[in-house]
């Protein structure tokens, strides 16, 4: 009985040890969080948080840069391949951009000024490409244009045929990226005071000298914002591209496809014309931030 008794004891006192060592480790905790609310440490509530999420974003991007600066960083960003898939992005994300501001203006014009009937199902049909995963985008387009889709007979019978050419790489740029510049253009143009108009057509001018003369100048910045983002959002369009248009090198192949085929071929032209794009992302998006600035 006396040494059950002792070892009870020992047990006893081992646990009150243990406990003690845990309530002062708890309250230590307890006080760091204290400490960490107060008006000297309540900065590193937002620090911390966003500097995780930050370092997400750098990170890669950093690491990507890094590996591809080496020896023949130069020979695979001008390589034959790459030239042929910066020039066929450049030519059918313009042509997009063009698309986009020639009939996305007058739309949101109307969408913004208007009083049409249903009017939020029309913005919710026009801002439902930007959210779409890509790959439905281009499924949707394969099997509306596509040689058996649902105009596609009507097509072949005009002598069309869409699908595997560069044309099928601007419709599916501007599938998804056009709705980009029919909002950024809607918001400028529902921001103009009705007052304007009113003085206008007060003045004697008419809808489309009211248009150019008055509400263009008046938006000027907000139109060209819009058309950086869609340019921009155009020239890194992959999921719907490569399946409506394909991966044909000098026809369909723009950069992000040359970017998927040399990621299994050609590490090194991945790499090159990766970096490229977000060197002409950072200063297409460096010059929407400067036109926003002088907006506000």
């Amino acid at each position: 009985m006396g040494l059950w008794s002792d070892s009870v004891t020992a047990v006893k006192e081992k646990s009150r040890g243990v406990s003690h060592d845990l309530l002062s480790f708890m309250t230590k905790i307890r006080g760091f969080v204290h400490r960490l609310f107060d008006e000297g440490y309540s900065k590193w509530i937002f620090i911390i948080p966003g500097g995780i999420l930050l370092a997400l974003f750098v990170l890669p991007l950093v690491a990507l840069i890094l590996r591809s600066f080496n020896s023949h960083f130069f020979d695979n960003a001008f390589s034959e391949q790459a030239f042929h898939a910066l020039n066929l992005s450049l030519i059918t994300s313009t042509i997009t951009t063009l698309i986009a501001a020639v009939f996305g203006t007058p739309l949101a014009y109307m969408l913004a000024r208007w009083k049409i009937k249903h009017k939020s199902w029309l913005e919710l049909i026009l801002d439902l490409p930007i959210v779409l995963p890509p790959s439905v985008a281009g499924l949707a387009l394969l099997v509306a244009f596509g040689r058996r889709g649902l105009f596609g007979s009507a097509l072949n019978i005009l002598g069309i045929s869409l699908p595997f050419t560069t044309a099928a790489v601007i419709l599916a740029q501007t599938f998804v990226a056009a709705p980009l510049y029919v909002r950024s253009a809607r918001v400028g143009f529902s921001q103009i005071d009705q007052q304007l108009e009113e003085a206008a057509h007060v003045e004697g001018a008419n809808q489309w000298q009211l248009f150019y003369d008055v509400i263009i100048p008046l938006t000027g910045r907000t139109l060209a914002s819009g058309a950086i983002l869609t340019w921009t959002r155009a020239l890194g369009e992959f999921g719907a591209t490569i399946l409506f248009a394909g991966n044909l090198e000098g026809v369909t192949q723009t950069m992000p496809m040359a970017i998927y085929l040399g990621f299994e071929r050609n590490l090194g032209v991945a790499l090159a014309l990766s970096v490229v794009l977000i060197f002409v992302s950072v200063i297409l998006l460096r010059v929407t931030k400067k036109l926003e600035k002088h907006e506000d």
